[in-house]
């Protein structure tokens, strides 16, 4: 018998195109595989959906109280939610979704878009990400900040680890800036391993060789890299931030982190020594960059 389709369960938020960004903070904090909106097709209309997509269905109290926190956040009317469904679809009905909505992004000297979308004659180097399986797309702000860093401070020729890779985004970024040149240590990790194979998928698609992509962490026993970057969530984050510090020989990037817990993790990074990291914001999205 064929293998039954995924499915994947879905919590759409309706509400005043004012709320946008405060209800993506929250789908964000609920850690969503992936997003769309729908402006419901009608010019002139002042409400959207919003839906986000998980593995698992998040409890309905749990998707309330977080939309309420990110209301506060934003110092938003909670009010302008106008109402708050769940569901669930299949695989193959969800990728159609994502083809009406996906819009090439740009962060950095990047531009990230879909195959079906591919920007012409754009002066940024140009990243292609199918959407085969929802592990982000490069346009949430957590990864724009990340890539913004990578432009920034990422030199061709050193070797890169990507903890918890997600599409692989991050490392085909770093992977590009080198050129022509051919990508030595270059490691990206993931413990979901369906996220491994989309991101060696979309590794391909971008015709980059020379990324090892694994299944698994980083532990005491990895290599030490030039440049390393972390996009994840601030309680994975912490109790692995001295060991990513210790595999670190040039810059580190982490992100991931709201800016209500910039102090929590200014506070982290002090006790290991570092008194002044550089901070990107974007929403209410923070990343931090820090040279051990």
């Amino acid at each position: 018998m064929p293998d039954s389709p995924r499915v994947w369960h879905w919590v759409k938020v309706t509400a005043d195109k004012s709320a946008e960004e405060a209800v993506l903070d929250a789908l964000g904090i609920l850690d969503s595989n992936g997003t769309e909106i729908d402006t419901l097709g009608k010019k002139g209309r002042t409400s959207l959906e919003i839906v986000g997509y998980f593995d698992t269905a998040p409890p309905e109290n749990e998707v309330r109280k977080v939309l309420n926190r990110a209301f506060e956040l934003r110092q938003a009317n909670r009010d302008k939610i106008l109402s708050v469904e769940f569901g669930s679809v299949a695989e193959q009905d969800w990728l159609a979704e994502w083809k009406k909505h996906w819009k090439p992004t740009e962060a950095g000297n990047f531009v990230i878009a879909p195959p079906w979308d591919l920007p012409e004659n754009s002066n940024k180097i140009v990243i292609e990400i199918e959407p085969a399986m929802a592990f982000g797309t490069g346009t949430h702000e957590t990864t724009r900040l990340c890539l913004e860093l990578i432009t920034r401070y990422y030199v061709p020729g050193m070797s890169f680890l990507d903890v918890g890779t997600g599409t692989g985004i991050l490392s085909i970024a770093a992977a590009k800036l080198n050129g022509e040149s051919a990508v030595e240590n270059f490691l990206a990790l993931d413990t979901d391993a369906d996220s491994v194979r989309a991101a060696a998928e979309n590794a391909k698609l971008n015709t980059v060789d020379g990324v090892d992509f694994r299944h698994g962490s980083v532990t005491s026993e990895s290599a030490v890299f030039d440049f390393v970057c972390a996009n994840m969530t601030i309680d994975i984050i912490r109790p692995m931030l001295a060991l990513l510090v210790s595999k670190t020989s040039d810059t580190l990037i982490i992100s991931g982190i709201l800016t209500e817990q910039e102090h929590e993790i200014r506070s982290n990074l002090s006790d290991l020594g570092f008194q002044d990291p550089i901070v990107a914001k974007m929403g209410e999205w923070i990343a931090l960059s820090v040279r051990p």
